[in-house]
């Protein structure tokens, strides 16, 4: 327990990061996760310390609990979103803070896939498969019952297993990715087609901020075209550097200096099936610009 003149800051200065990695997780937008996290402290500050047996369990399930209802009120934002919406990308070779319990609901494309899963559903799945949370502890977080808890994760794991097929190693996702970039700026059709899977699907997130391609791509064909069509004037005066956000290799697009857009892609046995491309400007504060590494862009 703390005593009366504690003002709690070591012992929630002690669970920061698992508190922003639930939030993140849940909601999908780093600036949102910052936003839930300052709202707990708020009410850390204001709560009657002496009588909290537990802080970190307190403040985790303060946290969930407030990003419960911001998921619910975020899903009728982003049915009016502008094109498609993608999850907001943190650089962990910066932070790699966020990745340090467990790597679970962390991936980019399972961060899209948690968007269809209930609030609920969220919860008890990035608290059992990211943090290791006990059945009965979820429970108690969001209020069901330990049974219910179960069933939940059960759900979740379901959805996200059928949304996504078995991961090739991260050697083979940079390896894939290198590939694809140099196929994508040389605007080489051939190339783009050998290494996409049959049902590849495209995305593209400009937020009606940035011109970007409004719908999904979907199809080698239909990809392998798009990206080649684009490829004079999208890879012009852009220079290309690879970092790790999310816990996966992804390049980041730098133009003057500073990160014009982000792209990575998911992969399996059959060829890169997912390539998502962050482009609105707000959803590239995580990312820091590494020069250092960057190496010019050839264009087409």
């Amino acid at each position: 327990m703390q005593s009366a003149s504690d003002d709690g800051l070591s012992a929630f200065s002690a669970v920061r990061p698992r508190l922003f990695g639930i939030a993140y997780r849940m909601l999908g937008s780093a600036v949102e996760a910052e936003d839930v996290v300052q709202d707990v402290w708020l009410r850390w500050q204001s709560t009657n310390r002496t009588a909290v047996r537990d802080a970190p369990a307190f403040l985790a399930t303060t946290t969930t609990r407030l990003a419960i209802n911001l998921v619910q009120s975020a899903r009728s934002r982003r049915e009016a979103y502008v094109g498609t919406w993608l999850p907001e990308p943190v650089d962990t070779s910066a932070d790699p803070g966020i990745g340090a319990e467990r790597g679970e609901a962390l991936e980019l494309a399972v961060l899209l896939l948690l968007e269809k899963l209930s609030a609920t559903e969220r919860a008890a799945y990035v608290l059992r498969e990211a943090f290791d949370y006990g059945y009965a502890e979820i429970a108690e977080i969001v209020q069901t019952s330990e049974a219910n808890a179960r069933q939940l994760v059960t759900r979740a794991r379901a959805h996200i297993s059928e949304g996504r097929r078995k991961r090739v190693d991260a050697a083979e996702q940079r390896r894939l990715l290198d590939a694809f970039i140099s196929a994508a700026q040389q605007g080489d059709l051939a190339a783009l087609e050998g290494l996409l899977a049959s049902d590849v699907v495209s995305y593209s997130d400009g937020g009606g901020v940035v011109r970007a391609a409004q719908k999904p791509v979907a199809g080698r064909d239909r990809v392998a075209k798009f990206v080649a069509a684009v490829a004079s004037h999208f890879w012009s005066g852009v220079t290309v550097a690879t970092i790790e956000a999310n816990g996966q290799a992804c390049v980041c697009l730098l133009r003057d200096n500073g990160v014009g857009s982000l792209a990575t892609i998911t992969a399996s046995e059959q060829g890169i099936d997912q390539i998502l491309w962050f482009m609105r400007p707000s959803k590239l504060g995580g990312i820091a610009s590494p020069p250092s590494q960057a190496t010019p862009g050839t264009g087409a």
